[in-house]
C-alpha cells in the first residue's frame, strides 16, 4: 500500500481496539508506527532485497513491543495493532511477498491478486482515506495534530521518509487519485511539526527587558 492506505488501516483498527480496551490514544504516534516497517526503503540502495524483509516481520514486531506490553500492558495493544497492520493487512494483501516470520524463515508470504498500482488498490486506499477523514472529523481526532506536544515531532519521520520521497517518484510515483490524500497528510503533519517547533523557539528565545 501507499502511505495513505497504511495510515487509514492503522487509524481505523487502532481506534477500534482502543475503544474496545477503553484506552486513550495518541493518534500521531499510531500513524507513525503504521509506516515504520517501510523504513527499510532507505537502506535499499545499500542492501539488496531488504524491502519487506526483517522490518516487516511479525516476530520482529512482537519482540520490539514485548517491553511495552510488560510496562503498559493493554494500553500498548492499539499501537501494536497499528504497527502490524502494515504487514499483516496492507502489504500481505496488496502485492504480498513479505518475510513475515523472519528470522525463523526467510520465505516470503502474501497474496498476489493485484499490486499497489492496480486500480482496485488505488480505489480502496482512497475510500479508506475518506472514511478515516470522516471519523477524524466526527471524533475531533484531528485536533491531536494541532496540540503543542513535543511527541508530535515524530511526524517528521513520515514527512521525510514516505510523503516527500513519494512525490519525487521514490520509491513509487503517486497515482493522481491519491495525490490529494498525500498532500493532506503532508500539510497536516507539517503544520503539527511547525506548531511544536515555534513553541520550542519561543521558550528558548532570550527575553529582552
Amino acid at each position: 500500500m501507499f502511505a495513505v492506505g497504511h495510515f487509514a488501516l492503522a487509524y481505523l483498527l487502532g481506534k477500534a481496539s482502543g475503544r474496545i480496551l477503553k484506552t486513550p490514544l495518541n493518534i500521531p504516534l499510531m500513524l507513525v508506527l503504521s509506516i515504520i516497517p517501510d523504513i527499510d526503503i532507505l537502506f535499499e540502495p545499500l542492501v539488496a532485497d531488504i524491502h519487506r524483509g526483517p522490518s516487516h516481520s511479525l516476530i520482529t514486531a512482537i519482540l520490539v513491543f514485548l517491553p511495552f506490553f510488560i510496562i503498559y500492558k493493554q494500553k500498548a495493544a492499539p499501537y501494536f495493532v497499528a504497527l502490524i497492520s502494515h504487514s499483516l493487512l496492507g502489504d500481505f494483501i496488496i502485492g504480498g511477498q513479505i518475510q513475515l516470520f523472519w528470522p525463523l524463515s526467510t520465505n516470503k508470504f502474501g497474496l498476489t491478486y493485484f499490486d499497489i498500482i492496480d486500480p482496485i488498490n488505488i480505489t480502496l486506499e482512497f475510500t479508506l482515506f475518506i472514511i478515516t477523514l470522516a471519523v477524524m472529523l466526527k471524533t475531533y481526532d484531528f485536533t491531536h495534530f494541532l496540540q503543542n506536544s513535543k511527541l508530535n515531532l515524530i511526524l517528521a519521520i513520515p514527512v521525510f521518509t514516505v510523503l516527500l520521497p513519494t512525490f519525487t517518484s521514490y520509491p513509487l510515483s503517486v497515482p493522481i487519485l491519491l495525490i490529494p490524500p498525500h498532500l493532506f497528510y503532508l500539510i497536516l503533519f507539517s503544520v503539527s511539526i511547525s506548531i511544536v517547533t515555534l513553541n520550542i523557539f519561543k521558550q528558548t528565545k532570550p527575553q529582552i527587558n
